[in-house]
């Protein structure tokens, strides 16, 4: 992403050489933005980007918890809470996808968690071989571990797998996988959280040698961040399966069909721009971009908000599965994608522009 650097400090000595002069004190012009900038990069980092590493974290812990207990007792309702637990980890994980910057892009983090499709010759190697399967050998293969590869073994390809179907080295390769899941969540959150890599300091510590210039270009990274997805979810997610190949539909280009959970993946990640532009998660709520908005456009700000709930309603109000409605309910995908364009273009040549100006 381009930076833009403003000589803040300039117009500030400049600014106090005018009040010198004619006050004959020693007197310094504050810039009103560098506060409420400072205080939405502090919010979001802390409350909307740290705390959703930290609920991801935590339920990657339980959905391991919820593996092992499945090894323990292979029935039915012991899948069904591995189900369960595997779709409350997806969510948290699918909010974040509005700052994929950071220790989740550095690390790497991003593919060794939620590649897809599943590469399932490399899976049946794995399961089929004398090795022990184990969190460090899976990581070889970003396409045989992370969310999807759970996914697929937990429902198998048709949805609607059985625990008496589950075999024991796929059972052991759950364990794997899910343990290999935690460590790399494990490893968002540490390097979020103060006490661990405190990237945020990343957003207040501004300057000459710092990774951003000011803070106006760290807001900047965060504003592509939220066009980024929203640019994903239209003309990736949506767009792959719904016309691949000149028009035709394909589910197998689909994220997330095997549990069927590709609407509320798309309707979480536009949840993402709105936790970031509200400042607001799971309603604990700080400041976020509509602090720096608001007060100076009320009407842009008006927009902002109805463009994303608009989205998010669109996403929602697309019939039955996802799979099915790239087939039979096609306008209603179409309407979807649409809401999503619209919001990624006004945030890209709305909304940046107009940070960017102040």
């Amino acid at each position: 992403m381009k930076k833009r650097v403003f000589s803040l400090g300039l117009m500030a000595m400049a600014a106090t050489a005018i009040v010198g002069c004619s006050n004959n004190d020693d007197s310094e012009t504050v810039d009103t933005n560098e506060k409420v900038f400072t205080e939405v990069l502090t919010g979001v980092t802390s409350d909307v980007i740290t705390a959703t590493y930290n609920e991801l974290n935590e339920k990657a812990k339980s959905l391991q918890t919820a593996v092992n207990a499945l090894a323990a007792t292979p029935n039915e309702a012991n899948l069904l809470a591995v189900k369960a637990a595997w779709s409350a980890t997806r969510a948290p994980w699918e909010e974040s996808e509005g700052f994929l910057y950071g220790p989740v892009d550095t690390g790497g983090i991003d593919p060794a968690m939620d590649t897809w499709p599943v590469d399932v010759s490399a899976m049946n190697a794995i399961l089929n071989s004398n090795q022990a399967i184990t969190a460090s050998l899976i990581a070889a293969n970003n396409e045989a571990r992370g969310f999807h590869l759970i996914e697929f073994l937990v429902w198998g390809v048709d949805g609607n797998k059985t625990a008496a179907q589950l075999t024991a080295r796929e059972i052991e390769y759950l364990k794997a996988a899910t343990a290999d899941l935690h460590n790399n969540t494990q490893i968002l959150y540490d390097g979020w959280k103060t006490s661990g890599g405190n990237f945020g300091a990343n957003f207040i510590n501004v300057g000459a040698g710092k990774n951003y210039p000011s803070h106006k270009a760290a807001l900047e990274e965060i504003i592509e961040g939220l066009i980024t997805i929203a640019d994903e979810v239209g003309n990736g997610k949506i767009e792959d399966p719904l016309n691949s190949e000149g028009g035709t539909p394909n589910a197998e280009l689909e994220e997330s069909r095997f549990s069927n959970n590709s609407k509320l993946d798309f309707a979480n990640n536009m949840r993402s721009i709105q936790n970031i532009y509200l400042g607001d998660f799971n309603g604990n709520k700080s400041k976020g971009l509509t602090d720096i908005i608001a007060p100076k456009n009320a009407a842009l700000d008006t927009e902002i908000k109805a463009k994303i709930a608009a989205a998010i309603t669109a996403i929602e109000a697309i019939p039955g599965t996802f799979s099915n409605a790239i087939h039979n309910n096609r306008p209603a995908v179409t309407a979807a994608q649409q809401k999503v364009g619209e919001l990624q273009l006004y945030l890209e040549s709305t909304v940046k522009p107009y940070v960017a100006g102040l």
